[in-house]
């Protein structure tokens, strides 16, 4: 009993315990969450102030922004108006200026018009006094108004036909005069300004050797290396007595020059044999062909022409290895250039265009393919199907007059490519053909019923033709010169032009013993 007394004792005083413990405990927490709300509240009334500060400044700094645009607008408006017052003011000034005209306008009109009134009276009155002087006059005279006119009008035609017959004759005479001066400066001035040392042309290349042992091994074991060489380059190649020289002929001058280098590079390596020469004249071929592209270039640059198709430029290339009675064809399309340029210029046309005529106008004589049209008109078609513009074509296709010519490009290529062909050391012919030319030239001026004798001079530039007094008259002779050049210009082929002079006269011879 005892025991469950103590025990229930033990649990009420356990129980007390809790419950105090319980309450105690509420008791400072209630308090610690006084404090926390206390100080929480605190806290939210400074931030609350501080937001409210912070709002205040926004609306503030908000506040003056929204004055100083304000301030803005309102001045940019009154510069508006101040603006549109000095307009108003102007346009006033201007109207009341306007209206000022307009009254003095109507002023000037009202004199006119009072003018036109008396100038229609005295005009009346002119007329009236002129009927009376004419009837005056037909008195006087015995002839009417009407046949005085008609014999004054005739007398003043017949003066004026005799002053106009002598003023054309003048007007002709000093025409032809400066005409052919105006002609022979302009020709001079461009021969002069362009006129360069022209290298001629030969069928044969000389490759030097230092010693003639080398000359052994070019010719190689029972002449395989030299016939190796022949069939690959396309040349005939001559091994003489000839002291440290080897003669390379042929007329393709390409072919000619990839044999030179094709030695120079056998030579210098040292390794001669058929299959190697093979080799190398390929590489050569494929060298020489970048050499042409790079010539061609080089001499678009230097004569200042642009926008070249690339098949022209490699075609100019190849005029480097081609020749023209001997003269270098890349040569003479470069002095033709120089040389239309100059004329060009003198004439007052396009510089450029002419440059560029006369360095493609002789493209037709380095086809890649045979053709059987003449090289103008082939040169003509090769740089139409490359773009050139119609009067470059029309230029290059009528420098020989085999096609009509369309602009003053072509009469100027025509020339100056007579010029670069025509001058003295230019061009070089056989003897035999030379010699043939003159003769060929005598004999046709000889087939003309009339003529007793020919003389070829100026090296087959001029033909002097001798004709009968009794046999022909002065117009006759005249279209002899005429005929005679039509026929050469036909049947010949020449340099330059040639001169056809007639020539007739008597000669009485008496004599006095």
């Amino acid at each position: 009993m005892d025991l469950i007394f103590v025990l229930l004792i033990a649990a009420g005083a356990l129980v007390l315990g809790g419950v105090g413990g319980y309450l105690v405990f509420r008791y400072v927490l209630k308090g610690k969450y006084r404090e926390m709300v206390d100080t929480a509240e605190k806290q939210a009334e400074v931030i609350k102030e501080k937001k409210l500060l912070e709002v205040k400044e926004k609306f503030l700094n908000k506040k003056s922004e929204l004055e100083k645009e304000v301030q803005q607008r309102n001045q940019h408006i009154q510069q508006s108006e101040n603006r549109l017052k000095q307009r108003e003011i102007s346009l006033n000034q201007r109207q009341e200026e306007l209206g000022r005209r307009k009254n003095d306008l109507d002023n000037q009109q009202t004199r006119i018009d009072n003018e036109k009134k008396l100038l229609s009276i005295k005009s009346e009155e002119l007329e009236k006094m002129q009927l009376k002087e004419r009837e005056k006059l037909e008195e006087v005279s015995g002839l009417s108004a009407e046949e005085a006119k008609n014999r004054l009008v005739e007398s003043m035609k017949d003066e004026a036909k005799t002053a106009a017959a002598s003023y054309i004759n003048e007007i002709m005479d000093e025409a032809k005069l400066n005409a052919n001066a105006q002609a022979k400066k302009i020709v001079i001035q461009t021969i002069q300004r362009v006129a360069t040392e022209t290298a001629i042309e030969n069928s044969v290349s000389v490759f030097h050797i230092d010693n003639d042992e080398v000359k052994g091994r070019i010719i190689g074991r029972e002449g395989r290396n030299i016939r190796a060489l022949e069939a690959a380059a396309g040349v005939e190649i001559v091994v003489d007595d000839t002291p440290e020289a080897i003669v390379i002929s042929g007329f393709d001058p390409v072919r000619r020059e990839v044999c030179r280098l094709a030695l120079h590079q056998l030579v210098s390596d040292g390794r001669i044999h058929p299959a190697r020469i093979e080799e190398v004249v390929a590489k050569v071929k494929k060298q020489l062909d970048n050499e042409i592209i790079e010539t061609g270039k080089r001499t678009a640059i230097d004569l200042g022409i642009h926008g070249l198709h690339p098949e022209l430029i490699r075609i100019i290339g190849k005029m480097k290895y081609r020749s023209s009675y001997g003269q270098n064809l890349l040569q003479h399309a470069r002095e033709t250039a120089n040389l239309c340029a100059v004329m060009a210029a003198e004439l007052g046309l396009n510089p450029k265009k002419a440059k560029r005529a006369g360095l493609l106008h002789d493209i037709g004589k380095v086809p890649d393919e045979d053709s059987e049209m003449p090289h103008a008109l082939y040169g003509a078609k090769i740089a139409e199907m490359f773009k050139e513009k119609p009067d470059i074509c029309n230029a290059i296709g009528a420098h020989h007059d085999e096609m009509e010519m369309q602009t003053l490009l072509a009469p100027i290529v025509q020339v100056c490519d007579a010029i670069s062909g025509a001058r003295p050391g230019a061009r070089r012919e056989i003897v035999e053909a030379y010699i043939k030319r003159l003769n060929d030239l005598e004999a046709i001026a000889m087939s003309y019923p009339g003529v007793t004798k020919t003389y070829a001079i100026q090296a087959g530039r001029e033909l002097r033709v001798i004709v009968g007094a009794d046999k022909m008259n002065d117009a006759e002779s005249e279209a002899l010169s005429a005929d005679i050049a039509t026929k050469i210009q036909n049947e010949m082929t020449y340099p330059g032009q040639v001169k056809i002079t007639v020539i007739r006269e008597t000669r009485s011879v008496a004599y006095a013993k």
